[in-house]
């Protein structure tokens, strides 16, 4: 999230919240494409992960990026964390351990989110290159010990380093040394709710299959294809996860909100400070009951900056987020959206991807999650082999582009876009089983060729 709210409108009812999400509503018509892509930083010297603060550090990357934008600051106190379009509704932030992201602007087709993503990769590129900066697209930083990154100069994440240790074994590793792609995509009512959060949640192992891209830690290989998929697994039991009551019947807005209701929150933000709420649920704030603020009753803003520390596998609020993708390289920021925007914003084909899942169980769907980081497409699902599922999944998508038939100016469609995805299915290897390939044999083992080879 690029920047927490301060909506202070009063919060009556529980029904308030059900209505707030049910405002997301959009006419398929007007449905958009929104893309997140996250990046480590590096000094391009020492290979070493970049600063927040000196000539070389994110901040001053930050502040050439405002010039060269335009764009307005995001602050917190008197750090410099992020920028905002105001015209476009695109964001630049920081995660925990300063990876860089774009919260892309909500666009109508494939091509536009490509453009958007080449123009900030070069951009960043201009800006950065003087700094002695460079850029790594994957799952989980390959080389760094989690003493060695930077903590990026927010409140809300000094609370949630505290909390962390306190729910998982892997919360911190999550925060500081992970990076994806995510994409959020609309719905028009909610029965399209619930079918693209089913069709979502049940093939997001899928997409961390094809697109696992976290095969190090610290210098040599961790055992996983997806190891940033692996470290969700025990981050925070609270808040993360398959949801399998998204398959009840009757799932519905208010079956979200009565779940988000009882996650614990971290904070809640009054002013510019952030006042340490962890171990209280939104429900007890609902009731007044807050030790830290007694008495007191939330606001839509307070709603909102819950709702962005829930992490399910695929997430809810006015539209829906698809998460379980690793970072990766430039071209494949544009595949992911592409699989989704191919399965979801087409409605035969969302049916005919219901009911390619719609028969499994949730001992199936939590089985193939806990199995693709480390087996990827070599898990299984149901009894049939992921990368057979995945083949399915991807033919789908492309019948649901083509069927689109939104087209650039030089009349291609959007189906060629998945085309680094299609690659991964033709040679039956991950991105990440390719690194381990050159790891073991050109490389000889030295992970400072990853740098030299897959930086942006």
């Amino acid at each position: 999230m690029a920047r927490d709210t301060t909506d202070e409108t009063p919060i009556e009812t529980r029904d308030a919240l059900v209505a707030w999400i049910a405002g997301g509503e959009t006419e398929p018509d007007d449905f958009r494409i929104g893309t997140e892509h996250e990046k480590f930083g590096f000094l391009r010297d020492t290979l070493k992960p970049a600063p927040y603060e000196g000539p070389s550090g994110i901040a001053q990357l930050l502040r050439g990026m405002e010039a060269l934008l335009g764009w307005e600051p995001i602050m917190d106190g008197e750090a410099i964390i992020g920028l905002v379009d105001p015209i476009g509704g695109g964001a630049i932030s920081l995660e925990p351990g300063g990876q860089f992201e774009l919260s892309g602007a909500p666009l109508e087709t494939l091509h536009q989110t490509c453009r958007e993503a080449n123009a900030h990769l070069a951009q960043v590129r201009q800006i950065a290159e003087p700094l002695g900066l460079g850029f790594l697209g994957v799952g989980v930083a390959p080389t760094w010990a989690l003493a060695e990154m930077p903590q990026m100069p927010k409140q809300r994440y000094e609370i949630m380093t505290n909390y962390m240790p306190k729910v998982g074994t892997r919360g911190l590793d999550m925060m500081y040394r992970t990076a994806t792609i995510q994409v959020n995509l609309d719905y028009s009512s909610e029965a399209d709710m619930v079918k693209k959060m089913r069709v979502g949640l049940a093939l997001q192992p899928i997409a961390t299959a094809l697109f696992a891209n976290s095969p190090f830690l610290e210098g040599k290989p961790n055992g996983y294809l997806s190891y940033r998929s692996e470290i969700w697994r025990d981050t925070d039991a609270d808040r993360t996860g398959m949801l399998p009551f998204a398959f009840d019947d009757g799932f519905s807005y208010e079956a979200y909100v009565e779940w988000c209701l009882d996650v614990p929150m971290y904070f809640v933000k009054r002013g510019g400070s952030y006042i340490d709420a962890t171990g209280y649920t939104f429900r007890t704030f609902m009731e007044g009951k807050l030790p830290m603020l007694p008495g007191e009753r939330p606001t839509m803003g307070d709603w909102t900056n819950h709702l962005s520390t829930i992490f399910p596998e695929v997430r809810l609020k006015r539209f829906i987020e698809m998460r379980g993708a690793d970072g990766g390289p430039w071209r494949r920021i544009c595949a992911v959206p592409a699989l989704w925007v191919g399965l979801l914003y087409d409605s035969g084909v969302l049916d005919q991807a219901w009911d390619l899942v719609k028969e499994w169980s949730a001992e199936e769907r939590q089985a193939v999650r806990d199995a693709v980081p480390r087996d990827g497409l070599k898990a299984s699902v149901a009894g049939r082999p992921v990368i057979e599922v995945a083949r399915e999944v991807v033919a789908l998508a492309r019948e649901g582009l083509r069927r689109r038939a939104r087209t650039n100016s030089s009349d291609s469609d959007e189906t060629q876009y998945l085309a680094p995805a299609e690659e991964v299915l033709a040679a039956g290897r991950t991105m990440a089983e390719r690194m381990l390939d050159q790891y073991h044999g050109p490389w000889g083992g030295d992970l400072d060729r990853l740098f030299a080879e897959y930086a942006f």
